[in-house]
């Protein structure tokens, strides 16, 4: 099909179906400056106002400005420039803040580190970016220093999670929060520095000059650090914020009033956008927490009257279930957004969570860390639940100034609306390749345009949905099945809690897809493999139905992913066996 003419015929169906009030072009508060001046900006128009609360510490603009320009400077100080690595290990806290941007005010380049890398994964990664520097919680030194033998790291900064506590928080705390600081030989204390440094001149920073490697989470394979300027992380706040709803985008230019809450871990790019990067953009509140904990984030959300936070569907499923939920008034939310790895979002989840709250759960995005990861939305699709009736996973639409086609995964030919294929994406907040993998790199980009690996389809009206990984989909005597499609289906019987679909070969159908389940609790005893497997068969198309194998956990990645490479290892055994 002509490129052209798929693009017209689509913009036309998107035309009919854009929601109302929503801007179809990105909105920039202060233009398309630095993440560093946004902060700086809002210091100067608001500098009482509260950037950060954690645990009912607040962080003014004017504090976060102040901390993040003699980070900048101490790290100027000592020999930190333009383009040099900066690696930074640890778990939410705003000194996290602190840091983030005082790389970005440097020019520097932004290397998270996932805090819970064992050994061999730390020793990789810090050869991998070639990061001399690291800022490190003062519980993970030990590791760190066990290793940096092995590593280019030459300087080390500490942190303490608990170091910015208030005297008495007003939040409940997760059990070791408060441990006292560590002290680290060999390695300097990141707040005790920073008292003795005045701010210093710094030089103009470049736009699209690297100011990241995010690193691929890894399921299969090596990480690979993705390469992202700053230029990116604006893009993708001013494409993706004001469409998450009830944003007057003529008023983002005084400073938003939103009190958005993230416990999404900020080394994960969907906790930078959401954590770090869209507060500070837009000049709101985030409320901060360590990690995820029902109870205080529902004690967050009455106390700080938070609007707008994103969960993960167990997460909204715990909520909801946890006996103290009702001792808590939730309805200040207007905005939940969540992702759909283990469960998916069903109508009664919905129902349940808006009788709840007043606020309707809906999949927040498509995306991936390459492209910086908020590259679709969904707001205002959600009447008599249109996003849930569609096929898996229902994304929505593509954000302002992202181009979305349907390719042919072999020829590169864009496919007509209706035709599965590879999602194919030309963003401006796409990545400028992997770091030091120009040979992957000319695997996946095709004419300024990247190959995403992922299959989607659009419908009749012109909605994008996600049908899963190319190497996860399988083939049942020739016909296609989508692990994500029978995921969905499986979330709707009452034992399962959640599923995760993998395929084992097979001589006479090629593939069977297997279906590792998780029950609840309440059904753990009186459900069997016997009989989620006959449910199936009720619901499915016989090509479609699963081996049942019922499991206690799922091996899970830090960002809450199941490791699908583990569970097709048990299959592996037992073929092996």
């Amino acid at each position: 099909m002509n490129e052209q003419a798929f693009f017209a015929d689509l913009e036309a169906r998107h035309r009919k179906i854009w929601p109302a009030g929503l801007p179809d072009t990105p909105v920039y508060p202060h233009g398309e400056a630095p993440l560093g001046d946004y902060l700086r900006a809002w210091a100067r128009k608001r500098p009482g106002h509260a950037a950060l609360v954690w645990y009912g510490t607040t962080v003014t603009y004017a504090e976060l400005d102040e901390l993040s320009e003699r980070c900048a400077a101490l790290l100027k100080g000592r020999g930190v420039g333009a383009g040099d690595r900066v690696a930074v290990m640890m778990g939410n806290c705003p000194q996290f803040h602190v840091v983030f941007y005082a790389i970005l005010k440097l020019g520097a380049v932004y290397v998270p580190v996932n805090p819970l890398f064992k050994e061999h994964e730390l020793v990789y990664e810090l050869n991998d970016a070639g990061a001399a520097t690291i800022v490190v919680q003062d519980q993970l030194a030990p590791l760190l220093m066990s290793v940096r033998a092995q590593t280019p790291v030459q300087a080390v900064y500490t942190i303490s999670a608990g170091a910015m506590l208030p005297a008495q928080p007003d939040l409940p705390l997760p059990a070791g929060l408060d441990a006292p600081a560590l002290a680290v030989e060999g390695a300097i204390d990141l707040l005790q520095a920073l008292r003795g440094t005045e701010p210093v001149a710094l030089p103009p920073v470049d736009l699209d000059a690297l100011a990241a490697l995010n690193y691929t989470g890894g399921t299969t394979g090596l990480p690979k650090g993705c390469m992202h300027t700053q230029r990116d992380m604006l893009y993708t706040a001013a494409a993706s914020y004001a469409l998450t709803g009830g944003v007057d985008a003529a008023r983002l230019a005084e400073g938003s009033d939103d009190v958005m809450l993230n416990f999404l871990p900020m080394f994960w790019i969907a906790g930078e956008n959401l954590g770090l990067i869209y507060p500070i953009f837009s000049g709101a509140t985030v409320v901060l927490l360590a990690r995820w904990d029902p109870l205080a984030v529902m004690a967050a959300i009455e106390r700080y009257r938070v609007n707008r936070t994103f969960v993960v569907v167990d997460n909204a499923v715990e909520l909801m279930n946890h006996p103290d939920c009702g001792r808590y008034d939730l309805r200040s939310l207007q905005h939940t957004r969540a992702a759909s790895f283990i469960r998916k979002i069903t109508p009664d989840i919905r129902q349940r969570w808006h009788a709840l709250t007043g606020s309707i759960i809906a999949e927040g995005a498509w995306g991936m860390t390459e492209t910086h990861t908020s590259d679709t939305f969904t707001t205002g699709m959600q009447a008599d639940d249109l996003d849930l009736r569609g096929r898996p996973v229902f994304v929505g639409l593509p954000v302002p100034g992202t181009r979305i086609k349907i390719c042919d995964f072999d020829t590169g030919a864009v496919l007509p609306i209706g035709e599965e294929g590879e999602i194919v994406v030309s963003t401006p907040s796409l990545f400028k390749g992997y770091w030091g993998r120009p040979e992957v790199d000319a695997e996946v980009f095709r004419d300024g345009w990247f190959r995403t690996g992922d299959i989607g389809a659009y419908d009749e009206d012109g909605y994008l949905h996600f049908l899963g990984r190319r190497k996860e989909m399988l083939k049942v005597r020739g016909m296609s099945v989508f692990p994500s499609e029978l995921e969905v289906l499986l979330s709707r019987h009452p034992a399962v809690l959640g599923s995760a679909v993998v395929g084992r070969p097979d001589p006479d159908k090629g593939q069977v897809p297997v279906a590792f389940i998780r029950l609840r609790p309440e059904h753990a005893d009186g459900t069997t493999a016997a009989a989620l497997q006959a449910w199936c068969r009720e619901q499915m198309a016989v090509y479609k139905v699963p081996e049942v194998r019922i499991l206690p956990e799922f091996p899970l990645t830090a960002t809450g992913k199941v490791r699908k490479v583990e569970l097709q290892a048990l299959l592996d055994t037992e073929a092996g066996g």
